[in-house]
This record gives C-alpha cells, structure tokens and sequence, in this order.
C-alpha cells in the first residue's frame, strides 16, 4: 500500500470525526484465535522519542514509511494486529487497515528515552476510557523499576491503577516490566539477568486489585536457557518483546523459538526488529515470526 500523507493530512483537517467514525464501524475479532497464539507487530516507540533503528537514529521519523511498513506487516497471514498510540492508529483507522485485527493502546510514554524523568513514566496515552470507547481490545503498558529512582514508585502506583481501570471494563491490559539501572553517565538500561527478570515478573503480577485481565510482556533473558526456570514465576499469560536485535536477526528468531514453548507464553509481541530488518524485507522477517508460532 502507498501512503499519500496528504491525504491522511486533508481528511484530519476537514473530517476528524473520520476516526471515531472509522473506529466505529471496525469489524472486530477475539483476542486469541483458535491457536491460541498471539502475533502483535508494535508501533509505539516514536512517542517515547525512540526513532532510532541501529545505527539510523530518525528511522522510525517518516511517518509514510513507517505506515507503509505496519500495513505491509498486517497483511501478512498469522499477524492478529498492531500494538501503537492513538496517532498511529488513527491513521491506521482512516486507511481501514484494522478490520478483524486486535488493536492495542499504547498507555504510558511520559518517560521520554535519555530523560532525567526517564523512570517516572507518566500514562500519556491512551487511557482506559479511550481503549473502551473506541473498541480497541487491550491495552499495554511499560514498566521499568530502578531501586535507586523514586520516579519507578510513580511509575508503579499508577501502573496498578491503570490496571484496575482495565479490569473493571474487563479489558485485557500487557504489562512489560524491566529492572532498570542508570550508568555513571545516565543512560539507562535493562536487567536481562534470570534474577533480575524473574523479579520484574514477580512485582508486575502482584499490582493492581485484579490480575484477571493482566498479560505479561517479557524479553527472553541473557541466556535463553534460563527462561523456563523464569517463567516459573507467575501463572500469568505472557507475551515475548522483541526488543533490538540489531544484524543478528537469526540468533533473535532461535531465542524466540525456545521461549515460544514455554506453558505459559502464548506469542510475540515485535516491532523494530520486524519493521526494519537488516535485509529490509519486512514480509519475509514478519513471515518467519509467525512460522515461530
């Protein structure tokens, strides 16, 4: 599909009621097909600040391509549906790209990537009240907890409110959450040791007053080996992030495949990696995913 940006542009000017109206009259499907699998292509990262893709920091700036890229990634057979904020989707919407997909809200992108308040992630997306009233299917959200910030407590506080908002409407709600830590010189990264991971899972499961609707998000750990002990941690669905993968795109495929048997993970929730593949063919990246299924 090509993306005429001017057109997406003329419809928001003169007809913006086009959106809910195309939300609307989307034909919707179940979370999980009969497989049970799950098969999300995510598109959140630009409202975090992130755009970059390997060594191509505005990668993910042109808009057009990047719609071009989601909507090549939706067509293909065994992809259930997008996780993005709400102007992505939007455009999405006006292109009526989401019929019989799930679509998923992007809920909190306050901590902006390489910001002092990085960790004190406020929920500046979708709210629970915007995923109901526009018949989107789930949420998700990001949860990174540094010992030594007390912006993380924030960050977990409304992080269990805005699980109980979603349970009340019973709408299912991803939670993907990191133990983080600041270098010397600021950046911050994330924990993939088995203990720091099973302990992010143990603290993600317990929010909230309902974990009924509460999916899990989870990177496979430094060592592939080591997932199924972690996974051990809580009953909870789980979902795995593709996170950068940079060339090697095969070694990412084979940590995937081992994880993807574990009892309690039910499919892939990739972006980048998917979206902007080194050989930058996004149908046979997105294709191979899905045979991991």
């Amino acid at each position: 599909m090509t993306i005429n940006p001017a057109e997406l542009t003329r419809t928001r000017t003169r007809h913006p009621e086009a959106i809910t109206e195309a939300a609307a009259r989307r034909r919707r499907r179940p979370l999980l097909a009969d497989n049970d699998r799950l098969m999300i292509v995510a598109a959140d990262h630009p409202a975090r600040g992130a755009l970059g893709v390997g060594d191509r920091k505005l990668a993910m700036a042109n808009r057009a391509d990047l719609l071009e890229r989601l909507c090549l990634a939706l067509s293909r057979p065994g992809v259930d549906g997008v996780l993005a904020t709400a102007d992505i989707l939007d455009d999405l919407l006006l292109l009526g790209v989401l019929d019989d997909k799930v679509v998923m809200g992007s809920m909190n992108r306050g901590g902006l990537q390489g910001a002092r308040f990085e960790l004190d992630d406020r929920f500046t997306g979708h709210r629970p009240e915007d995923i109901e009233r526009l018949g989107f299917d789930a949420g998700k959200l990001l949860l990174r907890i540094d010992y030594d910030d007390p912006g993380s407590l924030n960050t977990l506080e409304s992080t269990a409110r805005a699980i109980d908002d979603m349970a009340a409407r019973r709408l299912p709600v991803f939670v993907e959450p990191f133990i983080s830590r600041r270098a010397p010189e600021g950046r911050l990264s994330n924990d993939l040791s088995a203990e720091a991971v099973t302990r992010s899972i143990a603290i993600a499961s317990g929010l909230g007053g309902s974990s009924a609707y509460t999916w899990l998000k989870v990177p496979v750990t430094e060592n592939p080996d080591d997932m199924a002990q972690v996974m051990e941690t809580s009953t909870l669905p789980a979902v795995l992030l593709g996170g950068e993968v940079g060339e090697d795109q095969e070694g990412a495929y084979e940590k995937w495949r081992g994880a993807l048997q574990l009892p309690t993970v039910r499919g892939l929730v990739v972006g980048r990696s998917l979206l902007y593949p080194a050989d930058g063919d996004v149908a046979a990246a997105v294709d191979t995913a899905v045979g991991l299924l």
